[in-house]
This record gives C-alpha cells, structure tokens and sequence, in this order.
C-alpha cells in the first residue's frame, strides 16, 4: 500500500459511523405538493456508509445515534437491523405530542428538465440533543475498530453534536482507528446553526482529528473556508484541477489529513449525468474512469462513493483500485431506489474494472 494510514489488520468492527437516522419520504416524480402516495426510505448520511459497506460489501459495522421510542423509531430500527449494521443508540421517550423526533426529509425525484426538490422537518430532532458523555466509547470499540467515520450533516445540527463528534474520533484515535469526516456541506443547515462563519468555525475544530477527508471544492470552500480557484461557469464539472489545486492550502493548514476524495458530477438532465471521482492520497492525484450515468435517485450516491473508496483503503487495495470501487459503487447506488444500497460486491468490481450493462444470464 502506498499510503500510511496504518490501518488495524482486524477488529470486531470494521467500522462505526455517527450520526443522524432519518427516513425520507419519497414521492418519485410526482412533485411533493401534487403526491398522493410516497416510499419511506430510511438514511442519514453517515449512516448510509456503514450501511453500504455492511449489506454491499459485506463488513462488520456499527452506526451510533439517537433513537426515538415511536412507530417512526420503529420502522428505523428495523431498516438498520436489515442492513445488518449493529446499533448503539441513546434512546429518548417521545411525548405523543411534540417529540423528540426522528428526523423527515421529503424529497421528489425530479425528471428530465426537472430538478429534484428535497426539504426537511427537523423540529425537535432526537439527535440533535446528542451530546458529549452520551455513548460509552470504550464499550464500543471494546473489541476493536478500524475506522470511524461522520459527517456534516450532524455536525450542523446544534451546538453540541460537533462536541460527540470530536469525543468519538479522539476515542477512535485512542483506539487506533483511521478517522474520516464527509464535509457534506448544506447551506440550509449551517444557515440555522450560526451561518458561514460558524461553520468554519466549527468543521475546523472537528478536521484537526481527520485522516481522510470527503468533499468536493465548493464543500473545502465553504466548510473550511480554504479560498479556491473561481471556477467559471463554463469550465468543466470532471475538470479535477480545481480539486486538486487547493491541496496545498488543506495540507498546510491540516497536515494531519492525508488523503481527500470527491466525486465529480456533470449534471445534463436530472437523469443523464457525467460521473468520475478524484483522490489526493498524501501528494499523488488519482482519477477515476468518466462513464455516462442514466439516473434513477441521486440521492446517496455520494455516500456511496465514500463507502466504496473507504471499502477499498480497508481492503489492503491501492489508492488507485480505491477509488475505482468508489466511483463504481457510487454510480451503481444512482440507478436504485433509496439511499442505501442494493449492489452486489461482484456488480461493483465488475464495473470498476470497466464492466457492461450487458444482459446477465
């Protein structure tokens, strides 16, 4: 392996991921304000991963989180137990009246020249009153664990998820266990959380404990306020130079972080988009093939993509095979229902090593 992220040979768990469990209501290409019927699918950006590398690609995962004790907690719990991710929740009573809740994201698919829509009720969220103390870090990795990830999404979420998220990666340090963070930046998040400037603030203090960092140069700009090149509107979405060029300015001011991948997405239609993905693994770029996608729900493919390229580093894998089973496995998560996957590992090496969509007898 060309890269030293010394990563644990084995572990009870290959890898815990924290954050929010949310369920999507998904009304297809109907738009949301004409629907009469919906899919109830269930996610949450960090958890996406542990769950994709669980049911894909067969690891041991774990995912922490809070949980409510309602129908909607329910229906969750049952989801992540069918993904075969072990849970480790902290659990909150629901009043019958307010909450806590389980976070819902209501989303359309969009079509052709119609562009997805997605929005959320976070009122009174579960998770968002997670704080520091509320997992028993050492039981959890008691046996062991390779890589522990979060995200964006729940770093937004109050003044005190941030504060779990940093007590989680130092206990994975301490328990020596590579730590990821997915930038994931969401404008209508932060904007309610303290706006640009807080969130600089904060995603700084969170990546001063990460090793491998996922997000594009818009999520580096905005996350960790890095100044990047004006990319010109005509310039192109693949072009991985952009990326690539504000490497320097991540590694000065975080030279903990050793390696930064994202995928690259030129959007034509709702259903027609251009997809690679790029890595900088400690000074050496890698680029992932361009295939032309015919998109179902985008919806999760960027998780994906982390869950692909994070299967691959723990596979012993090089960087370069890496990102393949990334970009691979991200494309193939577009062309499902949901947000989660529903690949095999075999579709997913078939493709990355640059596999058709010939008829399977």
């Amino acid at each position: 392996m060309s890269h030293s992220l010394n990563i644990p040979k084995t572990a009870a768990l290959d890898l815990v991921s924290l954050g929010a469990l949310v369920h999507r209501l998904d009304t297809g290409i109907i738009p949301f304000r004409k629907a009469t019927e919906c899919q109830i699918h269930v996610s949450g950006g960090e958890f996406n991963v542990a769950a994709n590398l669980a049911d894909c690609f067969r690891l041991q995962t774990a995912v922490a989180s809070a949980m409510v004790d309602y129908p909607i907690g329910d229906l969750i719990t049952e989801r992540v137990r069918a993904m075969g991710v072990k849970p480790f929740y902290k659990r909150f009573a629901h009043d019958g009246v307010n909450g806590p809740n389980m976070a819902t994201v209501y989303s359309d698919r969009g079509l052709g020249v119609r562009a997805p829509v997605v929005f959320y009720n976070r009122c009174n969220e579960a998770a968002a009153q997670l704080k520091a103390g509320d997992f028993d870090w050492k039981t959890i990795f008691g046996g062991g664990v390779r890589w522990f990830h979060s995200g964006g999404i729940f770093a937004a979420l109050s003044p005190t998820t941030p504060e779990v998220i940093i007590e989680g990666m130092k206990a994975a340090k301490a328990a020596g266990a590579v730590v990821s963070f997915d930038l994931n930046f969401r404008e209508k998040l932060w904007k309610v959380a303290g706006g640009a400037a807080g969130a600089v603030e904060v995603i700084r203090r969170i990546v001063d404990n990460v090793d491998v960092l996922v997000g594009n140069e818009e999520d580096l700009q905005k996350g960790l306020g890095i100044p990047g090149p004006e990319v010109a509107a005509t310039a192109s979405k693949l072009d991985p130079s952009a990326f690539f060029g504000m490497m320097g300015e991540v590694t000065k001011k975080f030279p903990n972080v050793k390696v930064v991948a994202t995928t690259l997405r030129e959007v034509h239609t709702t259903n027609r988009h251009s997809w690679s993905a790029v890595a900088w693994v400690e000074g050496k770029t890698h680029v992932a093939p361009t295939c032309e996608l015919d998109v179902y729900d985008r919806v999760g493919g960027g998780d994906g993509f982390a869950a692909g390229f994070i299967y691959g580093l723990l596979s012993g894998e090089s960087p370069e095979e890496a990102i393949k089973l990334g970009w691979a496995h991200g494309a193939l998560l577009t062309t499902f229902p949901g947000d989660t996957t529903m690949a095999t590992v075999d579709q997913v090496k078939a493709f990355a090593k640059g596999g058709s969509a010939r008829i399977q007898r």
